[in-house]
């Protein structure tokens, strides 16, 4: 099946989009105005979407309300999850609490400092909007506390970077726009931006770029690597390493699979195979190896010329990373095959 036009791709709305609806329901049940079936938001960016409200749950002094989030077309693990926000009282000031299934921060080099709940700064302005808004509408004290809770959310933690990141006890929430676009790039490169800047507040002087699982593993035990230095790249060595310029560590390893390195090596800097490709009469050329020109994948080239192939895509690949960081920033290159052995490094 072909993936949909990215055009008629239905978008969705941010777990702090959510967690905002949820916080305004909650609190016109705190604050007398009762139950209500849906609720509207404004987001950053001035819209204002209605969201369904499909829990409510009252006691003495609290109130609580849930959105089940939408993601839209987008793969997203946090997708049919229900975001719970529950308010009460505060001895003053709004303040943020991580309930069942929402993480806190361990480490520094996020935008919320360590000891904190993990529900970031644009959210937290959102509730913080919403919160002053109806208090000054109802002529209330806007001093509540907000407890952000996701049921299951620890669990759905293990399937993001949260953990790598230092996040323990469950999701992020998270959104700079309240929307979520499908399939969007943004999103991903942001998450290596945050990557980088928990290395660098760690005190790391070496980490590495993956293009996938197996490579990650292989460069992570050649180098002794602890998590938090290990960046998830994926397709984005571009993204990676014009961050990396701006926010430098001593070294840079990258590390990959045959054809994502071999694009690399021919000066590709987005490696998905719907954004860049392989370029085999460059390779013949290079290798002089006439017969690579009617190849079909750089595996069956590579399975033609062997060790003479990695070793060019190695120091290639290398050439293409230096031309993209400043000379301060030592760089090397690792070609990973499938069975998870490093056939080729460069740099090193």
């Amino acid at each position: 099946m072909s993936r949909k036009d990215p055009k008629q791709l239905r978008r969705g709305w941010t777990t702090g989009a959510c967690a905002t609806a949820a916080t305004r329901a909650a609190l016109m049940m705190l604050w007398g105005e009762g139950r209500a079936r849906a609720v509207r938001i404004a987001l950053p960016g001035g819209q204002t979407p209605e969201f369904e409200i499909a829990h409510h749950a009252e006691g003495e002094g609290w109130a609580e309300a849930g959105v089940i989030k939408d993601a839209g077309d987008d793969p997203d693990v946090t997708h049919g999850a229900m975001i719970v926000a529950r308010v009460a009282p505060s001895a003053g000031g709004i303040l943020f609490r991580a309930g069942d299934g929402v993480g806190v921060v361990t480490k520094p080099g996020l935008p919320i400092p360590p000891g904190e709940p993990a529900i970031n700064p644009v959210p937290r302005e959102m509730m913080r909007v919403t919160v002053r808004d109806m208090a000054a509408r109802l002529s209330e004290r806007a001093d509540i506390e907000i407890t952000v809770s996701v049921p299951g959310g620890q669990g759905l933690a293990q399937q993001t970077w949260n953990p790598r990141l230092g996040i323990e006890g469950g999701l992020s929430i998270l959104g700079t726009t309240g929307i979520v676009r499908p399939f969007s790039c943004a999103a991903w490169i942001a998450s290596i931006h945050r990557g980088i800047d928990v290395a660098r507040a760690s005190g790391l002087d070496h980490v590495a770029g993956c293009t996938g699982a197996t490579s990650e593993k292989a460069v992570q035990a050649l180098y002794d690597l602890p998590d938090v230095a290990m960046l998830d790249m994926g397709d984005f060595v571009g993204g990676l390493l014009k961050y990396l310029a701006r926010h430098p560590v001593e070294r840079i390893t990258i590390g990959g699979g045959i054809a994502k390195m071999t694009k690399l090596a021919q000066g590709a800097r987005d490696l998905h195979s719907g954004r860049s490709q392989v370029d085999f009469d460059r390779l013949a050329e290079a290798l002089e190896r006439d017969e690579l020109r009617h190849v079909n994948t750089a595996l069956q080239a590579y399975e033609i010329s062997g060790e003479n192939m990695a070793v060019w895509v190695a120091e290639n690949a290398l050439s293409s990373v230096c031309a993209m960081l400043p000379a301060e920033i030592r760089a090397d290159t690792a070609v990973i095959d499938r069975a998870g052995r490093v056939v080729a490094r460069a740099g090193a």
